[in-house]
């Protein structure tokens, strides 16, 4: 999550608000939705995380925040907010999944920075609580969202010290001001040891009112005492606020305020600076020093300068230092946009899609190497970058085709995340653009194949591959055609017809062998391990030993957890549960550490059939639950992969025979309600050299799920217990 405007720093301490929280409470006491309005840099998104963290001990199912500054595009609203929430949708309909996971559930949802989707959320919001009864929304936002029982707080400036004859103007009394407060505050930042005292209280008071008590203009002007003395700056801003204020005698008074601050900060700025901060007004999720040195050097900034340009950001509160990353508030980043000259704009776009396109081809982590993990981390942290990227390439028809490729490039990230929809969602829109045969067309068919498979959608899997295999054979490329020929396999198992399946995984193993392709056959030892270990699970042992071994050798670690599930499904199929127990495990322990959704939902799957087989029929029910939770979440099933689907109904049958159907009901959706760190602990929890102390051959019992605040929640027959 990103800092909206007046924030500045994730460390920065909160001030003031006292009865505007106290109102948001009361608020959100009779609605179930409120929205925050106000203009940029007045503190709504300040206010609304200040309210979230207060109220969180009042909602049983917790807070969950949703920053969409970073999202471009309405069509991922439902997407986006999905994943916020831990899931992973892959269906064509994410509503659908949002509603059935929160139509139970109490919960506060805070929205921020609505409005530049502001259509877009109203329809989400209404269609949201219409569905969820116990749901409620806190947005935030520049207009309302008019929806149907929406409650608005107008979020005004902090108090200012009142000026002219009668007023307190002690030291005391222009203290007791929220404003006066926050500039003191973040001064002593910029010049340690600044207090208010009797020679600087009339400034102070004047500056603060000269600034009408905006947040993002008082931490601007704050920080400009590093350079130049109180009385100075007060001065300045007087001056330079008549000529600013005057070029808009039509806007409102907080709007010219707020413009004329950002001006007056940008005209502070040297040149390369301002150059800089326009230019990194692209980045929605920030950047880091080598990504603003590629992007952003040229046109009048020398690449060597970067560093010092981005560190005079920093410095003037432009720009926040968040590790390695530098990002700026949303209301900077705006006018930094609009700074940008069109000649200079149109040359940076290219510089930034081509940027991009490089990062996610050069960072691919469908290969065998090292770094595998860090090139997932990457992706995941340049995720919002990634889609402006995307979102530009489709703008322009000639871009099209970088487009596709750059989505094609990232199938495998979609996969591991659990982000078929969206993954399918940029495929989709490059195949629609790019219709002329050849191989950026035929890429991102066989990528779109990968996803469609584990969603079910067979019938479309097996059109774009058809199409895909043509055109390979057409040119003579053996590669390609090992991987159509690999995944043609994988379709035939999902159509129910295994021994055809195992021969085209055989035949696409052999092609990927005899021309050396490491990668390729990493995926047919995969393939053949996990989807051949019902067909032949003796091969397919072998399979995933020589999987496992080519991992290590090569320290893939990402695809070492998945050499682990695919043999640990094969040892299982034999009949060799220890052995598959303690491979799934350190799978799921590795997996729910980096956020790998996919592998992490198999692992829960097939741990819940070994636990049944013990006789443990309550933590079988209990995986289950866990392991649905992640399969709706996904938006596939397990009887949609042919490995799962015959083990997953003799599993759930037996523990529902053994436990009866309310017991199997209530551990079922104790397991459903754990999420996907908690379920992993759990999982990990009963591992056979953790379960020496325990009696009667059950397995241990979920830990006690907790409301927010870490309260124990009522047993009861809608709530998890342990």
């Amino acid at each position: 999550m990103t800092s909206g405007a007046g924030v500045l720093t994730d460390k920065s301490t909160f001030v003031g608000r006292v009865q505007e929280l106290s109102t948001v409470r009361k608020l959100l006491g009779r609605s179930r939705l409120l929205t925050l309005t106000g203009a940029g840099g007045v503190g709504k998104t300040r206010l609304a995380l200040r309210a979230a963290e207060l109220l969180r001990d009042t909602y049983q199912d917790g807070v969950e925040v949703v920053e969409l500054a970073c999202l471009e595009t309405g069509d991922l609203l439902e997407s986006e907010v999905a994943m916020a929430l831990g899931l992973r949708d892959v269906r064509r309909d994410p509503m659908g999944m949002l509603v059935d996971h929160l139509s139970r559930k109490r919960m506060l949802l805070v929205l921020d920075n609505c409005e530049h989707l502001s259509a877009v959320c109203a329809r989400f919001v209404d269609r949201l609580l219409r569905s969820a009864p116990r749901l409620q929304i806190l947005a935030t936002s520049r207009q309302t969202l008019r929806v149907s029982g929406e409650q608005v707080l107008t979020v005004t400036p902090l108090s200012t010290p009142d000026s002219g004859p009668g007023c307190d103007h002690t030291v005391r009394g222009v203290g007791r001001h929220d404003s006066v407060r926050l500039f003191v505050e973040r001064a002593a930042g910029a010049v340690p040891g600044f207090r208010l005292n009797a020679r600087n209280v009339a400034p102070v008071a004047e500056l603060v009112r000269r600034l009408e008590g905006i947040p993002l203009a008082i931490e601007l002007a704050a920080v400009r005492l590093r350079s130049i003395p109180l009385e100075r700056l007060a001065r300045e801003l007087e001056e330079r606020f008549d000529v600013l204020v005057a070029k808009t005698p039509t806007a409102l008074p907080r709007h010219q305020t707020m413009r004329a601050t950002m001006e007056w900060s940008f005209r502070l700025c040297s040149a390369g600076e301002r150059r800089l901060w326009a230019r990194l007004g692209l980045f929605p999720s920030g950047a880091d020093l080598e990504t603003a040195e590629a992007v952003c050097s040229g046109d009048g900034i020398d690449r060597l300068d970067v560093l010092d340009h981005l560190t005079g950001l920093v410095d003037k509160s432009v720009l926040v230092r968040d590790g390695s990353r530098y990002r700026m508030p949303e209301a900077l980043r705006a006018y930094g946009c609009e700074q940008l000259p069109p000649p200079e704009e149109r040359r940076l776009r290219r510089r930034y899609v081509e940027h991009y396109r490089d990062l996610v081809t050069e960072h691919r982590i469908d290969r065998m190497v090292p770094e595998q993990l860090d090139r997932y981390l990457l992706l995941q942290r340049e995720l919002p970058n990634i889609r402006v990227a995307l979102e530009m390439c489709l703008s322009e028809p000639a871009l099209a085709p970088m487009e596709l490729e750059a989505a094609s490039a990232m199938w495998c990230f979609w996969l591991l995340g659990g982000s078929f929809a969206e993954g399918r969602y940029w495929l989709g829109r490059g195949l629609e653009r790019v219709t002329e045969a050849g191989r950026c067309r035929a890429v991102g068919l066989w990528a779109d194949s990968q996803l469609a498979l584990r969603q079910g959608q067979t019938a479309t899997a097996v059109r774009g591959l058809e199409e895909f295999l043509a055109f390979a054979r057409g040119e003579g490329d053996e590669s390609l055609v090992a991987h159509g020929i690999r995944s043609s396999g994988v379709a035939a198992f999902s159509a129910g017809d295994a021994r055809r399946g195992l021969a085209l995984i055989r035949e696409s193993l052999a092609l990927h062998e005899a021309i050396g392709d490491v990668d390729g056959v990493m995926f047919g030892l995969y393939v053949g391990a996990a989807y051949g270990s019902t067909e032949d699970p003796h091969q397919a042992a072998e399979f995933g030993e020589r999987l496992l071994a080519m991992c290590e050798s090569r320290h893939a670690l990402v695809f070492r957890a998945y050499a682990q599930l695919a043999l640990g499904v094969a040892h299982w199929n034999l009949g060799e549960r220890r052995r598959a127990e303690t491979l799934l495990t350190a799978a799921t322990e590795f997996t729910g550490r980096i956020n790998d959704r996919w592998c992490l939902t198999q692992c829960l799957e097939v741990l819940a059939w070994l636990a049944c087989a013990r006789d443990e029929h309550d933590r079988a029910a209990a995986l289950l639950g866990a392991a649905h939770a992640m399969w709706q979440a996904v938006g596939t099933s397990p009887e949609w992969m042919s490995y799962h689907a015959t083990w997953h109904e003799r599993c759930t049958r037996q523990a529902r025979a053994a436990l009866g159907r309310s017991a199997f009901a209530t551990a079922f959706r104790q397991g459903s309600r754990l999420g996907p760190q908690r379920a992993a602990a759990y999982a990990v929890s009963g591992a056979p050299r953790q379960r020496s102390a325990r009696r009667g051959g059950q397995g241990a019992k979920p830990p006690v799920t907790t409301g927010v605040g870490g309260r124990p929640r009522p047993r009861s027959g809608t709530s998890p217990a342990g």
